[in-house]
């Protein structure tokens, strides 16, 4: 049975006698780039091709959703020894984990040109998806600022967990996140029962007002 490899281990495979090979990974530097760059390319021409939101929405949330799971899950930790994850203990906190690798010679096992490619892509679409909001915020197109919204929503989480790993690695949000979401969702739980409550109470009183005209 072949052990598991650990995050920062696998690049000791690649040394023979001290030497580092050279690594290459074109297929990941390939498909961190494309299914962004797809999903912004969708955004623009999807009319185009379809006078359907419906059909529009799904292919872009499709395209955003598989590049959030390959970014977060595989091109971070092949092109630039990153990695970003969350886990919920025993008592049910929250913890989110920033890891870099950590090795004497890094900059020869980490491919440059992969790194910045890494980097390019990580930045500049959700700088897209910024202007894309702003159009559709003046253009008051509030169905493709939702989808706007989602874009931005899951480009910046991988952003800003890699610039957190990049600069501030095991670094943790561990209580503070977990206690802000429990508050909110438990604020809007609340929210949501006194409108039902409040619409319960002005249904009866239209019914009893409607008897007593009757």
């Amino acid at each position: 049975m072949e052990e598991a490899v650990l995050f920062g281990d696998e690049d000791e495979l690649n040394r023979q006698d001290g030497v580092v090979k050279k690594i290459s990974h074109p297929y990941v530097a390939f498909f961190h780039i494309v299914f962004r760059s797809a999903a912004i390319a969708t955004y623009l021409f999807c009319g185009w091709f379809s006078d359907s939101f419906v059909t529009s929405f799904v292919f872009v949330t499709l395209l955003l959703s598989a590049d959030f799971w390959t970014v977060k899950n595989i091109t971070g930790r092949l092109l630039a020894g990153l990695r970003w994850w969350n886990y919920v203990d025993d008592d049910g906190t929250s913890h989110w984990i920033f890891e870099s690798k950590k090795c004497e010679n890094y900059a020869a096992v980490l491919n440059p040109h992969e790194i910045r490619i890494f980097w390019m892509g990580l930045v500049i679409c959700p700088v897209f998806w910024a202007l894309f909001f702003v159009v559709a915020l003046f253009s008051l197109k509030l169905k493709w600022m939702l989808l706007v919204l989602i874009a931005l929503a899951l480009n910046g989480a991988n952003l800003y967990g890699y610039v957190k790993c990049n600069f501030g690695a095991n670094a943790k949000l561990t209580t503070t996140t977990s206690d802000f979401v429990k508050s909110q969702v438990l604020k809007n739980a609340v929210n949501l029962m006194n409108l039902q409550s409040n619409s319960s109470n002005e249904n009866q009183s239209g019914t009893t007002r409607l008897s007593n005209v009757i």
